[in-house]
């Protein structure tokens, strides 16, 4: 359990990679109470330099850390290091907050969207780890929440439009190299993606289990069973597009009640961590070169009734999946522990 104190020890446990740049970023600019802060990745990242503010970081090993002094770590180096080492630091009365999906599914481990379920948070004092979801998942789930308190979500589908970010930096160098090779007409090499994704569209996200839906697409419908209702059935397609970062979504709702649009735009505007662009007139909505990049909210447009079904609802969503869907997130988690 987090002892309430003025400033807390944090560890950022994969300081090195896109998503520990991002929390180092934001922990700084949301002047989160810290007292130390360590940056810990592999032995092969040891000694290098990790920004932090205005200073530098010297990189930690992790097979050599010690967490016992360390109030909350945030875990962001992949599953099977989170698999390893986030229960050895949770037992040394460290609070995880994990990135990866290693936890997510888990009953008696709380996987948290602040906008959307804050109530269940207090359930890590069982195992000291708390979840953080996917990232398409959460700017989903932040978008419908006040809809579906409004009206009562039965149905989704959704088609996600990621960006070559949620690969981490490998996909974003891919994307550039091949962007360079193919307007300079050189050969184009594949490392990241199975098919060339400069130029193009890769309609999968992961790979593919028995059902032929990616691990992706079902961490979509896992993970918002979970947060919002076991009871909402969701059909997803994942879609790997050349962004650099910002992922976007096509969302398709039936509801237990019919929708008055008016009011559907009323929620999702006063609704916290929504921002609505969806203006016809000027053609004005989310994209994710303009919005989700280095942004905090999630931006909803595009939004209208369909065409045959009172209690159906399209909208477009857009956020970053480096910071709301991954490192904000989890920061947002952290604070409202420090609250609590």
């Amino acid at each position: 359990m987090l002892k309430k104190q003025d400033k807390y020890n944090i560890a950022i446990v994969g300081a090195t990679g896109i998503v520990g740049e991002s929390l180092l970023s934001i922990l700084d600019s949301r002047s989160f109470p810290i007292n130390s802060i360590h940056a810990v990745a592999s032995q092969k990242s040891k000694g290098v330099k990790v920004k932090f503010g205005n200073h530098l970081l010297t990189v930690e090993a992790l097979d050599e850390f010690d967490f016992s002094n360390i109030d909350i770590a945030f875990f962001s180096a992949g599953g099977s290091i989170s698999k390893e080492y986030a229960p050895k630091a949770a037992s040394q009365d460290c609070i995880v907050i994990d990135n990866t999906s290693e936890f997510r599914y888990i009953d008696n481990i709380p996987l948290i969207v602040p906008e959307v379920n804050p109530n269940d948070i207090d359930k890590y004092k069982e195992t000291n780890i708390i979840a953080n979801p996917n990232c398409s998942t959460i700017q989903m789930l932040v978008a419908l929440k006040p809809l579906h308190d409004e009206f009562g979500v039965d149905n989704i589908n959704v088609s996600t439009y990621q960006a070559v970010s949620g690969s981490g930096k490998d996909g974003v160098e891919e994307l550039l190299q091949q962007s360079s090779s193919y307007i300079d007409q050189r050969t184009i090499e594949k490392n990241v993606y199975p098919k060339q994704i400069a130029f193009n569209a890769i309609p999968f996200v992961d790979c593919f289990l028995d059902n032929d839906y990616t691990r992706e697409e079902m961490k979509m419908v896992w993970e918002t069973q979970k947060i919002l209702d076991k009871s909402i059935k969701v059909n997803p397609t994942a879609v790997r597009v050349p962004v650099l970062v910002g992922h976007a979504e096509s969302i398709y709702i039936e509801t237990k009640k019919d929708i008055d649009i008016d009011i559907a735009k009323e929620v999702l505007r006063n609704f916290n961590g929504i921002k609505l662009i969806d203006d016809t007139e000027s053609i004005d909505f989310p994209t994710p070169f303009e919005h989700g990049h280095g942004t905090d909210d999630v931006y909803v447009g595009r939004i209208r009734k369909g065409l045959d079904k009172n209690n159906t609802l399209n909208l477009w969503v857009v956020a970053d999946n480096v910071r709301k869907g991954a490192a904000l997130n989890s920061i947002q988690i952290a604070e409202y522990l420090t609250r609590s």
